[in-house]
């Protein structure tokens, strides 16, 4: 079944290796196929990456986007063992963040990893 995607004016949407830059008014489209599709909302660059948990989402959105797990696993649990030892109470949930990776549920562990963001942003204020 295809996916139904609608843009704002203006905003982008990673499709496979593709960035695509809506126009001026609203569109919506359907999306036919296996690719890796992210909104803009859901991107992190190297720049806004400036905390532990943005460094795994975007390791993480990495190995989604590149379909390629291996490419960045050494890294993914450097960062996730900074994590835990800072904060230990992250444990659990990076363990089951974790083992969707492992699985290949890259999608949903992303997903996973943004009320973690939202958590991190609490506990930095």
């Amino acid at each position: 079944m295809p996916l139904r995607v609608e843009l704002k004016p203006g905003e982008r949407i990673i499709i496979g290796q593709s960035v695509i830059t809506n126009s001026d008014t609203r569109t919506a489209f359907l999306i036919d196929g296996d690719a890796p599709i992210l909104r803009e909302k859901d991107i992190l660059t190297a720049e806004t990456a400036n905390t532990p948990v943005k460094r795994i989402y975007l390791c993480v959105q990495m190995m989604y986007l590149e379909n390629d797990i291996p490419a960045y696993q050494e890294l993914y649990l450097g960062f996730i063992k900074e994590l835990i030892e800072a904060v230990p109470s992250y444990h659990e949930p990076i363990g089951e963040i974790s083992k969707l990776i492992l699985s290949g549920q890259l999608y949903k562990a992303l997903r996973e990893l943004r009320p973690l963001i939202k958590r991190e942003e609490d506990l930095l204020r």
